[in-house]
């Protein structure tokens, strides 16, 4: 379990690392999670190793290899304000990658341990099921980059768009206890953006028993870490929040449990999500 006296992560800010948490660091099983900014020509390059890896274009266009081979152009969107669907390349254990950025890159590293195979696969706009989530002060946007229904080994890649002054994540819910179908083990992380950047989001974390309750101005930028327990966001008025939810566990199911204190607030269907 999560030891951090906090939940958000320091940032990094090297040479074009803006934010990075492993396993060991975040206390937990599955979840590396890495995100970068990169000039035009600049290239990031890695290892697999033994992890399913996803490259997710936020911002920008780069070349993507992968073992040597090119895979092609990715990304169309200059940043993740235009609510366009982003690009993505899912990469299995045991294969070299670089991104070669053509203009200003921003990307997120995401990765999870996994033993099956598969080939490099890209995933473009056309594969990407949005979904409207949610009513009045709980209506968000959402874009499905890697849902469970999708191919992969143990991802679960998500991201949301909340209005100014909207409830996401909502109604507080949890995925801490691998019980099927009842409810998953999946860890979590958030990677903010905030426009305007001097805003901030609210996020709160807590367990039933309270034994973890902790609440964090989320700034641009930010990582915030899900170790377990009920999770939901506020975006202040005046400001657009965005996030990117990475989630990995035993198994890629999508099963959680609402805090009973707000399950008369449920007023959205669990969708059965796949690529088209």
């Amino acid at each position: 379990m999560n030891t951090h006296r906090s939940l958000r992560c320091p940032p990094v800010r090297r040479e074009g690392m803006l934010v990075s948490i492993t396993p060991a660091e975040a206390g937990w099983h599955y979840i590396h999670f890495t995100a970068h900014r990169l000039a035009d020509g600049q290239e990031l390059a890695g290892e697999t190793e033994d992890r399913e890896t996803a490259l997710v274009i936020l911002g920008g266009r780069a070349i993507a290899t992968a073992d040597g081979h090119t895979l092609g152009e990715v990304g169309e969107r200059e940043d993740v304000w235009e609510r366009t669907k982003p690009y993505a390349v899912l990469l299995p254990p045991g294969v070299s990658y670089t991104l070669r950025a053509r203009g200003p890159l921003h990307v997120v590293v995401a990765a999870a341990p996994a033993e099956r195979a598969g080939a490099p696969r890209l995933i473009t706009p056309a594969d990407i099921v949005a979904e409207e989530r949610g009513a009045g002060q709980t209506a968000r946007f959402i874009h499905h980059i890697l849902p469970p229904a999708a191919r992969a080994s143990r991802l679960i890649l998500v991201e949301v768009y909340t209005p100014p002054g909207n409830w996401s994540s909502f109604p507080p819910h949890k995925h801490d206890t691998e019980d099927p179908p009842r409810e998953s083990y999946l860890e979590e992380v958030y990677y903010y953006q905030i426009r305007p950047a001097t805003g901030f989001a609210l996020q709160r974390v807590y367990t039933a028993d309270r034994s973890l309750d902790q609440a964090v101005a989320c700034l641009d930028g930010d990582l915030i870490l899900v170790p377990r327990g009920y999770h939901v966001v506020a975006a202040t008025p005046g400001h657009d929040c965005y996030y990117l939810n990475v989630m990995a566990g035993p198994t890629r199911a999508w099963n959680f449990q609402v805090d009973p204190d707000y399950a008369h607030l449920m007023n959205w269907q669990k969708p059965e999500v796949a690529q088209t």
